[in-house]
């Protein structure tokens, strides 16, 4: 739940609005925001502040912020940079309770203006003024006839709210919206977010009863954990829609391992999204895709499809895409197929996708419509039509047909009209229609398919996230003894104690610090044996030929252990050597995988399941979710990677023991969570078969 201190309701339904800067100088953003104003029949109080006119578009003009009413609900600032904080002060004194800074010149230009926004801040934070911006469009809420914006053209009424970081793309998304006829609720441009942020943007619309959408352009996010908090909140009720741009991690703190290597900002974001039941667009165009999808439709119960067609190469294209989603071509039920074959050509086909033939007329389209709707088994109905000759020659009346079917169902209808000139007024008749019109039927399916990946996100349980039995103190000792040294990396044997601690399974293993310990340890835990070396300073023990494997007797491990720990003290001269780890070998018939963590800065620690070797290496198959992980994130994590299939086995080969990897993510999430001082932590190789998992190898690196 985030701050509530701030009053959203006066910035976004002002009974008072002051334009502090108000210009009579057409062109100027004082002026067109007074204008917008005026332009969308604002009811309430509109007060033009500038020093030098006495009348700005018929409106009385106020000379100084000081005589503005006590209490003002919205401020309106157009002003000179240098001149908003005295400004802001102003009315702070007055007790206003909202602004928005259009102004530019802040942090986006450099230190100076960073200094100037932190300031800005300060001062709306201390005086609880509900600050949009700076360097922003401005904000329009369409049902209370507030456009307190620059934005060109007059926005339509609708169910959808947008926000966005980019006043640019702000304005362009009204240009294409007003000639697609799409209609907003709110519009929001949240510039530099000196006060108010996306989670605050969420958390109004989500109790807003004029938002049904609610869509939002990202370019960062400020505060991640609560982000989470405020958005799983909102999409219980109602869908988030969101594009991320900016999704490289440029600048990052350079990783010592392959998660911190892999775990960029984009997949933290990606994650974030998933947990949170955001729905995350890849492109702009897909954004309003599903934007008018779920505004316009009703929910799929189900992944059932059924795709009707007056053409057979567009329905095999739409089947094609059906079967890449998350949606299933649905079997018609013999009933249907029978009433089909009453209203239909013998020619044509009745099994899904259901071809009408080219020469359907509106008769044909409506029956056909009806009657797959009625299929208890059918979810959801795709519609497509081509400009065949009868098509085109009958377009108003089967366009009409789609639209009168499709009022008499609480199923979604999404109609595909595929072409341009010759359809151009059936796609038209569908929009004010109120139903999502395609020209192709990739991103009809991909709608669709959303839309039933937010039903099922409705209705999941509530997380349940375990508890970890754990000795945390012997843990911290671990790590807070490292600290005290100067050193930011826990090698493998001292982090030994910290996987013993949470009680997570290892190979056996003993620390030998002469050889004659070592074949004591090796006798003790059985041959064949591994030799590791053991030094506070080497982590990365392959570099240094630091590793012996299969050691199958007393001799082998003896000459191992000098061979190890001298070759270490000529390559790294300056290391301590301890002597070296003594470990059994990996259970029979193990498979790699790599269980690891790294901490976001936005978003916390950002969990990585993968296979081990090449997988990880290379193919970079991998998979992730924020802490803390739930038992469904945990089963649902190692099923979302490519070589899953690997892990269940192929041709004979026995399923792993999947309890005892969720076991190992469920534990490693734990200590993420435990412990912020790490920065990263990584067991790589886990060996698993179908009876157990261990941890064969661990790297811990902690905040420098």
């Amino acid at each position: 739940m985030i701050e509530s201190k701030y009053d959203l309701h006066a910035l976004f339904n002002p009974k008072t609005v002051a334009v502090i800067g108000a210009s009579s100088v057409p062109g100027k953003v004082g002026h067109t925001i007074l204008h917008n104003m005026i332009q969308a029949e604002y009811q309430g109080t509109l007060i033009p502040v500038n020093p030098k006119s006495d009348t700005i578009l018929g409106l009385p003009v106020t000379k100084s912020i000081n005589d503005l009413p006590v209490g003002l609900d919205l401020a309106v600032l157009t002003i000179p940079k240098q001149f908003v904080v005295q400004a802001l002060e102003q009315l702070a004194e007055i007790k206003t309770r909202s602004a928005i800074i259009i102004t530019a010149g802040f942090k986006e230009v450099g230190h100076e203006g960073y200094k100037l926004e932190q300031q800005v801040a300060e001062i709306c934070t201390k005086h609880h003024i509900a600050l949009i911006g700076p360097n922003c469009l401005g904000m329009i809420n369409i049902g209370g006839k507030v456009n307190a914006s620059f934005a060109s053209g007059k926005p339509l009424p609708g169910s959808i709210a947008f926000f966005s970081q980019s006043g640019a793309l702000c304005s362009s998304i009204l240009d294409w919206a007003l000639g697609e006829n799409v209609g907003f609720s709110k519009f929001i441009s949240l510039g530099n977010k000196a006060v108010l942020s996306e989670s605050h943007m969420l958390e109004y619309l989500g109790n807003d009863p004029e938002t049904k959408v609610v869509l939002g352009y990202i370019e960062n996010i400020t505060a991640g954990e609560e982000f989470i908090r405020t958005a799983r909140k909102v999409t219980a009720r109602k869908p988030v829609i969101m594009v991320k741009s900016g999704t490289t991690s440029a600048g990052a703190k350079a990783a010592s391992s392959h998660t911190g290597a892999i775990a960029g900002s984009d997949n933290a974001y990606s994650a974030a999204f998933n947990q949170a039941g955001v729905i995350r667009a890849r492109s702009i165009s897909t954004l309003f895709n599903l934007a008018q999808a779920f505004s316009l439709q009703p929910l799929p119960k189900g992944p059932n499809l059924a795709i009707v067609t007056n053409a057979g190469g567009p329905g095999i294209m739409a089947a094609d895409a059906c079967e890449r989603s998350a949606l299933n071509m649905a079997s018609l039920s013999p009933t249907t197929v029978s009433k089909l074959k009453e209203v239909l050509p013998p020619y044509a086909s009745l099994y899904n996708p259901i071809d009408i033939a080219g020469d359907a007329n509106a008769q044909a389209f409506g029956s056909s419509l009806d009657i797959v709707l009625r299929d208890e088994n059918i979810h959801a109905v795709l519609v497509m039509l081509t400009p065949t000759s009868t098509a085109a020659d009958d377009l108003e009346n089967i366009t009409q047909a789609i639209i009168d079917v499709a009022k008499t169902t609480d199923k979604p209808v999404f109609p595909c009209f595929m072409g341009k000139k010759r359809i151009s007024d059936g796609q038209k008749m569908l929009q004010e229609a109120g139903l999502p019109c395609y020209i192709f039927p990739e991103p009809a399916i991909e709608s669709l398919e959303a839309m039933y990946k937010y039903h099922e996100w409705q209705n999941k349980a509530e997380p349940v996230i375990p508890e970890i039995q754990r000795d945390r103190d012997r843990a911290a000792a671990v790590i807070s003894g490292t600290i005290a040294r100067g050193a930011d990396e826990i090698v493998e044997f001292q982090a030994q104690e910290i996987l013993q601690a949470y009680n997570l399974p290892v190979p056996r293993t003993g620390l030998a610090r002469t050889s004659d310990d070592a074949v004591t340890f090796a006798e003790d835990i059985g041959y064949p044996v591994v030799l590791k070396i053991a030094s506070p300073q080497i982590s990365h023990k392959s570099d240094v030929g630091g590793v012996k494997v299969g050691l199958k007797d007393a001799d082998a491990v003896r000459d191992a252990f000098m061979d190890i720990t001298s070759r270490a003290q000529r390559m790294r001269p300056e290391a301590m050597i301890t002597g070296c780890l003594v470990q059994e070998m990996a259970p029979k018939g193990a498979k790699e995988i790599i269980i690891g963590f790294k901490r976001d800065d936005q978003f916390g620690p950002l969990i990585m399941f993968g296979l081990g070797g090449i997988y990880v290496e290379v193919l970079k198959d991998i998979a992730f979710r924020l802490a803390p992980l739930s038992r469904e994130d945990a089963h649902n994590i190692i099923r979302e990677i490519r070589s899953y299939m690997l892990l269940k086995g192929v041709r004979g080969e026995r399923s792993v023991d999947f309890a005892a990897i969720e076991n190992i993510l469920l534990i490693m999430s734990r200590l993420s969570l435990d412990f912020p001082e790490i920065y990263e932590a990584e067991f790589n190789p886990v060996l698993v078969n179908k009876d157990k998992a261990v941890v064969a190898d661990v790297r811990i690196s902690l905040h420098t």
